[in-house]
């Protein structure tokens, strides 16, 4: 780090370690970021230019991207980034990475990281992580994804039930209160999520269930760094509730299951 370097914050698994020089961000290299760098390049080829561009790896293991302007929502999150409108505005950007990705051939043969990954799998590459602080945006609206060290192939129902659990959020009202604003109404958001998006009505049915998926995957994936040691999620999950928030944030999605499905479709 230079006195030119500014650091970037937010994150968990890369925090205090993300710098920008300039109108270029430098910052710890995924194992697999050869792939992630081809496939994001294809995306701008392709057509879709809210994602950072790579420019290169460094000799010590770090990565370079363009910077892209713009604010991004932290921890507790405000109320900008939970109107209505910027809900929307993450759907149909997700749909816009999607419909992309979807013209974009998948690398089979890289080693995607499996963490947050679709347990079914899928041709298309998923973002995975597309939490508030990994979208950037502009005028209230969200105009860029950052952070694809998560993507995978998988279903696009998937990556919307990911998304849903971040942004509705997808979280009993005691665990949503500790970083969202108070009041949000989960079924009427998730439907708004789904509307910006664009979501099939054969998608909408599967959703709720998916979300309860996607949660117990979340939950693995917390488990195995706190089991590792990981000093970052030993202190998030005892700060957070510890293991009985995630209990009942799971009895929580299944006994609002029927609500949520009939806010999808109704």
């Amino acid at each position: 780090m230079t006195a030119e370097d500014e650091a970037l914050p937010g994150g968990m698994m890369n925090a205090g370690a993300v710098f920008r020089r300039g109108d270029v961000v430098e910052r710890p290299a995924p194992r697999n970021a050869r792939a992630l760098h081809i496939h994001l390049r294809a995306l701008n080829e392709h057509g879709f230019d809210a994602a950072p561009t790579p420019l290169g790896l460094t000799a010590d293991g770090h990565e370079q991207l363009t910077f892209i302007p713009g604010d991004v929502a932290l921890p507790p999150f405000p109320d900008w980034a939970m109107t209505s409108s910027a809900l929307a505005s993450v759907g149909s950007l997700l749909r816009r990475l999607h419909d992309t990705s979807a013209a974009v051939a998948t690398d089979t043969r890289a080693e995607w990281l499996p963490d947050l990954a679709d347990p079914q799998g899928g041709t298309m590459m998923c973002h995975n992580d597309v939490c508030p602080d990994n979208v950037v945006f502009r005028d209230g609206r969200a105009a860029a994804l950052i952070d694809f060290d998560f993507a995978a192939p998988g279903r696009a129902v998937w990556d919307v039930a990911m998304t849903a659990r971040y942004w509705v959020p997808m979280l009993d009202p005691r665990s949503a209160a500790a970083l969202y604003p108070r009041g949000l109404d989960a079924a009427a958001r998730l439907r708004i999520l789904a509307d910006g998006y664009g979501l099939s009505a054969e998608d909408r049915t599967e959703l709720p269930g998916v979300i309860e998926q996607a949660t117990d995957v979340c939950r693995a994936f917390v488990a195995r760094r706190v089991v590792g040691g990981d000093p970052v999620y030993l202190e998030a999950l005892a700060e957070r509730g510890g293991w009985d928030r995630w209990d009942r944030m799971r009895t929580w999605l299944v006994d609002h299951r029927r609500t949520f499905t009939a806010a999808l479709l109704n």
